[in-house]
């Protein structure tokens, strides 16, 4: 039976199970879709190629939204995000060099660095999360729009060559600022282990120690051994 507590509920983390993971599956599940029609030549094929192309870059970008807006963030978005992202580019590069309209050399800086970056990502993934930068998100989408200008049959290769170049040196560059952040997000103190001495405040209740008991006045009421207060009784035990 669920709870119908409105803030029980919106304390309990989000299941793996949802709209936003789901979108992250799908994008995954393009990519073979992807390739076989890039290389089924042609310019219909390509002009589908591209159409999924795009379609599951949508997806990059519609399903870190629903998450972040809904609450939707889980473990599983964290490592199944990045990995359909670079699998996609990667399958993309990978297809377009093999079929000799994408030097090889392009392709290895690339991929190089989306590889690394998310080996950067699990180092410190217990530490917290690098928030995606400016040139994060530039670097994406000058990725997408080049790769998307060679899938197309029609552009000029001029043009092909310029955007794919200027995704190369911000590719560049962003994996460098992404290594400097990740090694000083790596030397911070664990959010669980404190870094100084323990504030005061009250103990947690449970059994006392065996000891001597504080000195204070004593309860009202008889000792042990004699009489009680008031009593009439002497020493003797005589009544007066």
């Amino acid at each position: 039976m669920q709870s119908s507590d409105p803030q029980q509920a919106a304390l309990s983390p989000p299941g793996v199970m949802n709209i936003a993971n789901g979108l992250t599956a799908l994008r995954l599940c393009l990519v073979p879709v992807f390739v076989a029609m890039l290389l089924a030549g042609g310019t219909g094929w390509r002009i589908a190629a591209f159409a999924v192309f795009s379609a599951a870059s949508f997806t990059d970008l519609l399903d870190g939204k629903i998450a972040r807006q809904r609450g939707l963030i889980t473990d599983f978005g964290k490592i199944a995000d990045p990995i359909a992202d670079k699998a996609l580019t990667g399958a993309a590069l990978v297809t377009l060099s093999a079929q000799g309209a994408l030097a090889w050399w392009v392709t290895c800086v690339i991929l190089v660095r989306e590889v690394a970056v998310t080996g950067l990502r699990f180092w410190v993934i217990h530490r917290g999360v690098i928030a995606a930068s400016r040139g994060g998100k530039v670097k994406t989408l000058l990725q997408v729009i080049a790769i998307a200008l060679y899938v197309l049959p029609g552009p000029p290769g001029v043009l092909r060559d310029v955007v794919m170049a200027a995704a190369v040196v911000v590719t560049l560059v962003t994996g460098v600022d992404y290594g400097v952040r990740a090694v000083r997000l790596r030397r911070r103190p664990m959010p669980s282990q404190p870094a100084g001495p323990q504030p005061a405040g009250p103990q947690p209740a449970g059994p006392q120690p065996a000891g001597p008991q504080p000195a204070g006045p004593q309860p009202a009421g008889p000792q042990p051994g004699g009489p009680p207060p008031g009593s009439s009784v002497d020493p003797a035990g005589e009544a007066p």
